[in-house]
């Protein structure tokens, strides 16, 4: 029993801390994030010395928005009482997501997160007992911005049983900045990935039991909630179509048959495939292709943190984003195994990764003894 706490506290704390990194070794203060050239990117690397030599320490490895606003999704879940109503949770979400806003310089925040938090903002100022999670439909909301944030609640409801209690948090977390399906499914798939990867869920398999199994529950979610269906439904393809053509590309619709990748598959080549997914051209800037681009990598990683960092990290596209989602999969899945220690001792907020992931862990458990 003892070893399995152990091994459980270790995947809970690498899956924080390597998000961290992820996300860190990507953005590199805006000159890896903003550099368009994955080749540019890899030789840029080498210049440092290979992926072994690279120390995320400051100032010229510090986290940019995403990782404060994990932090602050799960300040709100570890805060949040067992028992409590989940609307309690999403107003402790929304009030963390105003308050991370102050620790945003030189992070390189989004547009859609800061437009939303502001209005938020002057909710709250108006009313401190509204309910802050809730702004209309925003057909501009498909960004990653809710995905980025998201993982930590896959490690608050790890389990199948707590399916229900994960779609909703990570709905309404995701949408309460990007009210938009392409947006908050991001979210979803963030959130879900990361608890496939603690119940040790073969990884093939994700992709087929989230479009057949996932998605319909999180329409069904909608529907119910009654809050901006017809606008939803009618914009609920996109990321859902995408999914589908992303399988089938992969071979992996049935989630029974190993990947198959194409014979040329390199920084050059990534980078054209992951821009021809995105909408705007910049590959994982989206809710729909940070996901795929992130599972894309842990696919073709095969348990390599050298080649999820290629794949995931290294692009020429957001690549902060899909570095900590991936990272964050990563180690909920190894755990820290093959991952070099400079690569994620000196991450920034560290400590506050550890301590979270712990009180993640133990909160998790005790809902299930």
């Amino acid at each position: 029993m003892a070893k399995k706490l152990n091994e459980g506290h270790e995947r809970y704390k690498a899956a924080m801390v390597l998000a961290g990194a992820g996300d860190s070794l990507g953005y590199r203060c805006g000159e890896w994030e903003f550099n368009y050239s994955g080749p540019d990117i890899h030789r840029e690397l080498q210049a440092f010395g290979g992926l072994s030599n690279l120390t995320n320490e400051l100032p010229g490895f510090r986290v940019s928005d995403d990782t404060v606003m994990h932090l602050a999704t799960a300040k709100a879940l570890v805060t949040h009482k067992v028992g409590a109503k989940l609307e309690l949770l999403y107003n402790n979400l929304a009030h963390e997501y105003i308050n991370c806003m102050k620790d945003m310089h030189g992070r390189a925040p989004g547009g859609t997160c800061m437009g939303s938090c502001s209005k938020l903002s002057v909710l709250r100022d108006k009313d401190p007992q509204a309910k802050l999670y809730r702004l209309p439909f925003n057909p501009r909301g498909g960004g990653c911005g809710a995905a980025m944030r998201a993982m930590c609640i896959g490690l608050r409801y790890p389990t199948t049983a707590d399916l229900d209690q994960l779609v909703a948090v990570s709905v309404e977390s995701g949408r309460m900045t990007h009210n938009h399906p392409t947006g908050y499914l991001g979210a979803l798939v963030s959130a879900l990935f990361t608890a496939y990867a603690i119940q040790g869920k073969p990884l093939v398999t994700w992709g087929a039991s989230l479009v057949k199994e996932v998605l319909p529950k999180a329409k069904n979610y909608i529907e119910e909630i009654g809050i901006d269906v017809q606008e939803n439904l009618a914009n609920w393809s996109y990321f859902e179509n995408h999914w589908k053509e992303y399988l089938a590309l992969r071979q992996i619709t049935d989630g029974e048959h190993e990947p198959v990748f194409p014979d040329a598959y390199g920084v050059k080549e990534r980078d054209e495939y992951y821009n021809e997914l995105s909408f705007s051209g910049w590959g994982g800037s989206a809710g729909h292709d940070s996901v795929i681009i992130a599972y894309d990598a842990l696919l073709g990683s095969k348990g390599s943190w050298d080649e999820l960092a290629n794949r995931a990290i290294f692009h020429g596209g957001d690549n902060d984003s899909t570095g900590t989602i991936a990272a964050c999969w990563f180690g909920g899945l190894y755990g820290f195994k093959g991952v070099y220690e400079n690569n994620y001792k000196e991450v920034e907020y560290r400590d506050k990764m550890e301590e979270f992931a712990i009180n993640l862990f133990e909160l998790s458990h005790s809902c299930h003894e």
